[in-house]
């Protein structure tokens, strides 16, 4: 049986984060993952670039049934931190978009980092290994049981992620040995994911796949929804893009989205405007303002005939139009699930973790981070984010644990 102070399960993100910070506080850690490629979440992100944090990262772009556990984390462990560990090592980076930092070089810059970190303090690596099953009795701490032998640790951070993006080795290991340790679960659904229509409903719009524009988009209510001007993109089966990642985040099923087609102008007073200086039709107008093909085709799905003249339709004709274009609700049959989904929503609640440590207040020295956890980030490097803050805290909190445990 091998022995350690601090046992890690998960090699991601979270994970290496916080198996560095304790391993570099002088404990002896072993890193353990079941899958052979390290790290391939943040590999495949940001395009193979890593959009690896956001400059606004903070409480407020995050959701949880408990919104206000992020706080402690993400105020001591900020994008300027992260930032400063990248330029140590000779990373460097741009902003894209709204505060979203990608790598000038690629992805594995970020995984090199951080396992030049993990091998600064010394880590253990056991992978790819599997943790069949989890023992804890005190004093001893935890067992854990592998196909290689059992191994002892005082303390056990579960690192191992959400459901989201199965084919890279996502499971359901957090929620099932929360589960077994007494925790409470956050009802856990695909989240920063496209959503989807009944194909009756969608038929019209199929074709105009690969269509995007920048749009107003909102759902829900005023405490409980979202709203984002970003890009959408229309797809085969319904919708994508920035701004419907970020609004699937919030959006309930059976409940309806509202899209802005023209969020920078008032739709129904231009059209009236229009009206008195030109005799052009309607979807030869729309088309200036949006992609012509998306003109046309929603002016016959909202039955209005696109070579219509403005002068032959009534005030209140355009009106009705460009309320429409100001509010298109349209109510999504679903989403593309955990294979698009780029995180989880929910998982571990967090009411029952120590909001500055991330220990569970029901098991001594047993810690969850990272998207394991009920918090979600918004779309643009908020959920790295959260992960390499929860990841020191926790590492922080496990290596003061295990010497005095």
């Amino acid at each position: 049986m091998e022995s350690f102070d601090i046992a890690v399960i998960g090699a991601g993100a979270a994970g290496m984060m916080c198996a560095s910070v304790a391993g570099q506080l002088g404990r002896r850690v072993v890193l353990i993952d079941h899958s052979p490629n390290l790290a391939e979440k943040i590999r495949i992100s940001g395009g193979g670039r890593c959009n690896f944090t956001n400059l606004y990262a903070g409480p407020g772009n995050y959701l949880s049934a408990n919104p206000n556990f992020c706080r402690s984390a993400l105020a001591r462990y900020t994008p300027r931190d992260f930032m400063a560990l990248l330029k140590r090592h000779g990373v460097t980076w741009h902003e894209k978009h709204k505060g979203q930092l990608f790598c000038n070089q690629s992805s594995e810059a970020v995984i090199d980092v951080l396992r030049a970190e993990c091998d600064a303090g010394r880590i253990a690596w056991r992978r790819p290994l599997a943790v069949e099953h989890v023992e804890y009795a005190q004093p001893g701490g935890f067992t854990l049981g592998t196909k290689s032998g059992q191994i002892r640790a005082r303390a056990l951070v579960i690192a191992t992620g959400g459901l989201s993006i199965p084919k890279i080795g996502a499971t359901d290991f957090a929620y099932r040995l929360a589960k077994q340790f007494g925790h409470k679960l956050v009802d856990t659904r695909p989240a920063l994911v496209p959503l989807t229509f009944a194909a009756e409903d969608w038929a019209p719009f199929s074709a105009l796949s690969g269509v995007s524009l920048e749009v107003h988009i909102a759902t829900g209510d005023r405490k409980n929804g979202g709203e984002f001007v970003e890009d959408l993109l229309l797809t085969h089966r319904g919708l994508s893009g920035p701004g419907v990642l970020q609004i699937s985040s919030y959006w309930q099923p059976r409940e309806p989205i509202h899209i802005n087609l023209l969020p920078e102008r008032d739709a129904a007073a231009a059209l009236i405007e229009a009206k008195g200086t030109t005799r052009r039709q309607v979807g030869n107008l729309l088309s200036e303002w949006l992609p012509s093909r998306l003109a046309h085709v929603w002016l016959q799905a909202h039955q209005i005939a696109p070579e219509a003249r403005l002068a032959d339709l009534p005030d209140r004709a355009l009106r009705r139009i460009g309320e429409a274009l100001s509010r298109w609700t349209l109510t999504p049959s679903g989403t593309e699930g955990y294979r698009k989904a780029e995180v989880t929503r929910g998982g571990v609640d967090t009411r029952e973790l120590s909001s500055s440590t991330l220990m569970s207040e029901r098991v001594p020295g047993l810690f969850f981070v990272g998207e394991a956890v009920d918090v979600t980030g918004w779309l643009g490097g908020y959920n790295f984010q959260w992960a390499w803050a929860s990841g020191v805290a926790a590492g922080k909190a496990a290596a003061e644990y295990a010497e005095s445990a």
